[in-house]
């Protein structure tokens, strides 16, 4: 048994603060935070961009998805250290994006949302996956994955690549429904 009190033992798993630069929205925000803060509590808490949403903190409903780089990310899975240096477009910067836009544009006109909770991760995850499709990236649902794929955005191609993202009201046919106009107008092979 050790005969130091608690109280003077150090705590070796102590994280400290750091300075961060995020690139956030087309411009570089700074902030201290502690080293294990997640992307989406430093864009919540240090940053005011509350579009994001915290459903799950375990990466199972999509609700605080961003892009980094372009890419679909979980903010709740990602630490803030990790995006440094990086491109982070929240639902707040998505409209300087030509299909973020039309997303929520075609989100409103088929009404793709009910209590609105999950639609900025919604949206960001079609902007992610409209992008993917593009890129000729396939899916556990792509058919044919030949080199290079040629992506026929399905009903069921567009539910799978949107499958990490949960609509606890159900407005799933909806935002299909705006998915699959948002692709058609850019052009892309429908099914």
């Amino acid at each position: 048994m050790d005969d130091q009190p608690a109280s003077s033992i150090e705590n070796s798993g102590a994280s400290a603060d750091v300075h961060l630069v995020l690139h956030v929205n087309g411009g570089d925000r700074e902030i201290e935070c502690d080293q294990r803060t997640t992307l989406l509590d430093a864009l919540r808490d240090h940053l005011d961009l509350t579009g994001s949403k915290k459903g799950c903190d375990r990466g199972q409903c999509g609700a605080c998805t961003v892009l980094v780089d372009d890419r679909r990310v979980l903010s709740c899975l990602t630490f803030a250290v990790a995006a440094q240096g990086r491109q982070i477009t929240t639902i707040e910067g998505i409209s300087e994006m030509e299909s973020g836009t039309a997303l929520q544009e075609a989100f409103v006109d088929h009404d793709g949302f009910q209590c609105g909770y999950c639609t900025p991760g919604q949206i960001c995850s079609a902007v992610g996956m409209l992008d993917e499709v593009k890129r000729g990236w396939p899916s556990a649902a792509t058919a044919d994955i030949d080199e290079p794929v040629d992506v026929v955005l399905s009903d069921t191609e567009i539910r799978e690549r949107l499958s990490g993202n949960i609509c606890r009201c159900g407005a799933y046919v909806n935002i299909l429904a705006a998915v699959r106009s948002v692709a058609a107008d850019t052009g892309q092979d429908m099914a």
